[in-house]
Formats: C-alpha cells, sequence, structure tokens
C-alpha cells in the first residue's frame, strides 16, 4: 500500500475554493470568450476530454447573455477522467494512488457527520432571491448538450433533494431536469431511485411533494448524490462524513426542506400530485440518447436563490472518456461497494474498481480478493451483483486475485485469458435490476430489467497447489532496479508492481484438493 500522506488542508467549503485549488494544479481552463450554450460549450467539454490532461473549463461569457442581470457563468466537467480533481473533492491529496483513494474514500463512508443548520442571513445562497411571478428560467443560460435532446438542461451536475413524506429523511439525488417553461422544469427519474419513490408515496395520498435542485454545487454532492445508499440516512451525512465536519445548510423558503447554504445557485419547488409532461431525449451516461418520457414530474419552480455571479455546474454524458461520471464513478462507486463488503463481514478484499470505459463506471466491477476458502470467489461475485452499491445496471462482474490490478485493465484482460475456463467459471443472472436508458435491452420496454454475467478469474481454488507458477520478479532485484531508475536514464518513475516471486510455497489443504 502506498502510503501517500495528505496536504493537511482545511475542507473544501463551496465551489469556489474548490475551483481554486483544481486551478492551483493546474487543471482548470478559463474561458473569456463568449461561448453558446447550445452544444458549442458540451463540444468544447468532449473535446477536452480526449486529452491528457484534461482540464476542468470555467466559461465566464454566454454568448446572448452580455446584460443579463443574473450574470450567471459555467463550469463543465468538473471532474472528467481526472482522478486528481476527484482526489481533491475527496479531500484527498491530488496525487493519491487509485486503489489508495478508493480504500480510503471507502472508510470515509463509514463515517456519518448531520449537517449544520444556519441562518438564512449566514447562507450565501441568499445573496439574491426571485420568487412568484418574477422567475423567469429564460434568465439562465441553461445549455443544449447535444444535437437531438428534446431541450435545455439545466440539472446535470445537480443536487436534488426531496424528503419521504413518511419517514422525513432527506434524500440527495443526481438526477437530469429539462426546462419546461418559465417556471417548471421536467425531474427524470429511473424506477426504483429515492426521489421517485418520495413522489409514489405522496401522490399515493393525493399530496403534493416539495423539492429543491442546486444547480450550482461543491461537486463533492454529485459524488454522493449519484451513489445508492441505504433508503434510511441522509447524504448530507455521507458528504460531512468525507469532509470530516458537518454541511452548513439553510431553511428553504417556500419548502420544508434544508438546501445547501454555500451552493451557487439553488431552485425550489413543487411536485402537485399527477402534474406531468413529456421530457427528453437526452445524451445519457452510456453514451446513446435515452427515449423521451412521454410522463415526467413537473416541478413548478417557487423561488431562485443564487450567489452573486452564480456557477453553473454541468456535467456532460458521452462516451468515455468525455462522460462526466466516468471518472468519479471508479472511485465512488468501487468504494461504495467495498464498504458494502466490510459490512458484510466478507474477508479477502483487495482492492474494486468500477471501470471507468465501461458505460459511465456502472457498466462493470471487478474485484480483487485473496482466496482464503472453497467457494470464496463465487461469493463475491454473487454479493457483488447484488449489495446496495453495485446491483444498479451493472453487467459484468469480475473477480481477479490478489497479484491483480483490478484498476489496471491489461492485467484484468490477462487473468480473464490465463485463469478463466468459460465453461465452468462464468454464470448468468437475470431479471436484474437495471434502467430505462439501457440500450442493449430491446424492445425498450424490457429495460427496468437487466442481466449480469459472473466471471470468475481467479486461479481454480481447488488447484491452487498445483496452479501454473507466474512469472514475477524478484522484490530484492525490483527495489535494486526502481532505485537505480533515474541514474540508469531510464524514463518517467519506475512503474509499480503489484506481484512479486515468492519464497513461500505451502497452500494449506482443503478435503478434496490435490496435493503438489
Amino acid at each position: 500500500m502506498d502510503d501517500t500522506a495528505n496536504t493537511v488542508r482545511a475542507p473544501i467549503q463551496d465551489l469556489r475554493e474548490w475551483l481554486a485549488r483544481v486551478e492551483e494544479i493546474g487543471e482548470l481552463v478559463r474561458v473569456d470568450k463568449p461561448v453558446d450554450r447550445d452544444e458549442e460549450m458540451s463540444a468544447i467539454s468532449y473535446l477536452l476530454a480526449k486529452q491528457k490532461p484534461s482540464p476542468a473549463a470555467l466559461f465566464s461569457k454566454v454568448v446572448g447573455f452580455d446584460n443579463n442581470p443574473i450574470g450567471a457563468r459555467h463550469l463543465w466537467s468538473p471532474f472528467g477522467p481526472s482522478v486528481r480533481r476527484i482526489a481533491i473533492s475527496l479531500e484527498e491529496d491530488p496525487d493519491t494512488p487509485t486503489v489508495e483513494l478508493i480504500r480510503r474514500t471507502k472508510d470515509k463512508l463509514k463515517r456519518r457527520t448531520p449537517p449544520r443548520e444556519v441562518q438564512r442571513s449566514e447562507a450565501p445562497v441568499y445573496e439574491n432571491t426571485i420568487t412568484g411571478k418574477d422567475i423567469d428560467l429564460d434568465l439562465l443560460p441553461i445549455p443544449k448538450h447535444w444535437p437531438r435532446d428534446g431541450g435545455r438542461y439545466a440539472g446535470t451536475c445537480d443536487a436534488v433533494i426531496t424528503r419521504d413524506p413518511e419517514t422525513g429523511y432527506l434524500n440527495i439525488g443526481t438526477y437530469r431536469m429539462m426546462q419546461q417553461d418559465k417556471n417548471h422544469v421536467g425531474l427524470y427519474l429511473s424506477p426504483g431511485k429515492d426521489a421517485r419513490l418520495h413522489i409514489q408515496k405522496a401522490w399515493d395520498k393525493g399530496e403534493p411533494l416539495h423539492v429543491a435542485a442546486a444547480w450550482g454545487i461543491d461537486p463533492l454532492f454529485m459524488l454522493v448524490g449519484s451513489q445508492s445508499f441505504p433508503k434510511t440516512v441522509s447524504e448530507y451525512e455521507y458528504a460531512g462524513g468525507i469532509k470530516g465536519q458537518p454541511i452548513p445548510v439553510v431553511k428553504g423558503t417556500t419548502t420544508d426542506l434544508l438546501i445547501p447554504a454555500n451552493a451557487e445557485l439553488v431552485i425550489e419547488g413543487i411536485l402537485r400530485p399527477n402534474a406531468l409532461k413529456a421530457e427528453g431525449p437526452f445524451g445519457e451516461f452510456t453514451g446513446y440518447y435515452g427515449k423521451p418520457e412521454a410522463a415526467c414530474p413537473l416541478v413548478e419552480v417557487t423561488a431562485v436563490h443564487y450567489r452573486t455571479s452564480p456557477v453553473l455546474t454541468n456535467a456532460l454524458m458521452a462516451d468515455y472518456p468525455s462522460c462526466e461520471q466516468s471518472g468519479f464513478f471508479a472511485i465512488v462507486r468501487s468504494a461504495k461497494i467495498w464498504d458494502d463488503f466490510d459490512k458484510l463481514g466478507v474477508l479477502g478484499i483487495q482492492g474494486i474498481y468500477s471501470h471507468p470505459a465501461a458505460a459511465g463506471g456502472f457498466g462493470m466491477t471487478i474485484i480483487s480478493l485473496q482466496q482464503r476458502y472453497a467457494g470464496h470467489a463465487a461469493q463475491v461475485l454473487a454479493l457483488a451483483a447484488q449489495v446496495p452499491g453495485g446491483a444498479y445496471y451493472t453487467k459484468f462482474i469480475i473477480a481477479v486475485d490478489e497479484d491483480v490490478d483490478p484498476t489496471d485493465i491489461d492485467q484484468v484482460l490477462w487473468a480473464m485469458g490465463s485463469r478463466c475456463n468459460p465453461i465452468d467459471d462464468m454464470d448468468i443472472l437475470r431479471n436484474t435490476w437495471s434502467t430505462p436508458l439501457d440500450p442493449s435491452q430491446n424492445p425498450p420496454e424490457k429495460r427496468p430489467y437487466g442481466s449480469k454475467v459472473l466471471i470468475n478469474a481467479c486461479k481454480d481454488h481447488r488447484y491452487l497447489p498445483v496452479f501454473s507458477a507466474r512469472t514475477t520478479l524478484r522484490k530484492s532485484t525490483y527495489d535494486k532496479v526502481a532505485a537505480r531508475w533515474e541514474e540508469l536514464g531510464l524514463p518517467g518513475k519506475a512503474p509499480q508492481v503489484r506481484a512479486f516471486e515468492s519464497e513461500e510455497r505451502f497452500v494449506y489443504q482443503e478435503e478434496g484438493q490435490k496435493s503438489r
């Protein structure tokens, strides 16, 4: 394990402080020339993600909004494929190695720190407020991302806040929100998502539901809002646990909700019973358009609060590496699944990785484990398919041994090619939890259901004593070469190695195993 030390700094308090830290590491591009909000900003974001390193982009001028009274700016690709920006958002050193960052995030997810309510006079988001007939969403440069999008989307890198009408718990989710008119937005929700359950509970009683949405956020809110947590604990508590201090929140003015006090811009609204309107399509995390929704919950906006010159946060959904969620899903979703394993008491987990190139980090989960008993790998595969952090959408779940780095797809493919016997080592789960956004499931009516393949790419546990020995370096030889790397004039730094030649040959025999 790498012992990269954290840079001791106070936790980030808002998006502006986050921007300053990202600029410090050279991963922020400021675009001061006017840029069109319709497809041009998204095109720049898409292309920047193809670069290495790939910076976030802050647009200060929007075509057609020169004399706009709100003066909103745009941040695109807060994360992109950058592990360094993700680490900053998780309050870690930007140079923390990937598996170690996942491990640290997993440990932070065990913490619960309730939010801290502040007075409205202390909340920067209340610097400016618009209510009633003065609400006009056309004053905001809400962008269109893709040519075939059904409208302009304000809610992409957002935090949508609802309250369970039965238990009172506050949920924060990341859901797309399309502008419908001057004071209405559509709220798209996949089956099983928390806000959708809240809406259904309220509407079943013939009651409205309050909703708030932060459209300019500390990126940490998207990290936690996009994950699957227990439906009894607020994401505010997880965010506070990651920061190591309570998240400041403030009471809404037209809703009964607590909103992020330091947000850039927040709308409050109401979902009246059975208020629905067509929405979409929208270019989604799969790299394809989601189908239009004929009946999508309609939010009536009752208030708009914003800081002076607010920064709107935008997440482009696309193919990898331009898909905004890919990079942070690889970290946070992996950490959540690993945390689920810890809660279940499963031993031997060495690393977990939701590969970012697989449908925005949703499509594939790779688990590195040290096999300790018969059936260990099969147990891990089955659990990874159904734990809260990994059940949604995931199609391919792969188990590898502890000598394989799960973040290195070349090593994973090597393990699949040399340790997996398909007729014995692959199983399929059917009718699992999926999404209407999966383009591979047809006809579209089948899409809330999916399937998963479990791939055991570990050495066959029954034959560990006689399994072919892999070629590995001696640790002493590696250390000698690594120490002389620069002296020898070799480029960069010596690559990290996970597996070394072992002098220990004894393997414990279980009944039924063959001895060497």
